[in-house]
């Protein structure tokens, strides 16, 4: 298993066909979408398949979400990192790298978020020099769009998500 950064209190490393159980765990929890549309998973096979498609990521771009890891605790937390986004074109965007994040609620405020973003901005600047790192945030979710901030993303529109009837804020940074 591949670790790709460490902080001060965190481990980041692949994300593994062994943390289905967790990520099942993560995203049927209400709380955690929130701010995702409201639409939590409910079975575990969304969850390997979900899974799959990071794993997809790592081989085809390089890239992907990684496993977070609370060093103090051993705890599978959620995940960060980046991702190549194909699927969609959310206002008119298609193909960008994007920055995001997901953990357990109790692990909430702690500044996971902002640590393990500004690992991921960095690993993306130092492996993709020459792109564009984006964030999408949905705009009641003021504690992701300012980790966004925080990380050096500039916020650069505001749009509609008509399938998710939902306000989204895009953020761009390019070095």
């Amino acid at each position: 298993m591949k670790i790709y950064a460490e902080t001060e209190r965190l481990i980041l490393r692949e994300i593994v066909i062994e943390d289905t159980g967790d990520m099942f765990r993560l995203d049927t929890d209400p709380l955690v979408h929130e701010y995702l549309g409201k639409n939590p998973i409910s079975c575990m096979g969304k969850a390997r398949a979900y899974i799959d498609s990071i794993r997809m990521q790592y081989e085809k771009y390089g890239i992907g979400r990684w496993a977070a890891i609370e060093k103090s605790s051993g705890d599978w937390i959620g995940w960060t990192g980046l991702k190549m986004n194909t699927e969609w074109s959310p206002n008119g965007h298609s193909n960008f790298y994007d920055v995001g994040y997901r953990f357990m609620p109790q692990y909430w405020g702690k500044g996971y978020a902002t640590e393990s973003s500004i690992v991921a901005r960095d690993y993306f600047f130092e492996h993709f020099p020459n792109q564009k790192l984006c964030g999408i945030a949905e705009l009641g979710n003021g504690a992701s769009c300012r980790v966004l901030e925080k990380i050096g993303l500039e916020r650069k529109d505001d749009f509609f998500y008509e399938p998710e009837d939902i306000m989204l804020a895009w953020f761009e940074l390019e070095k």
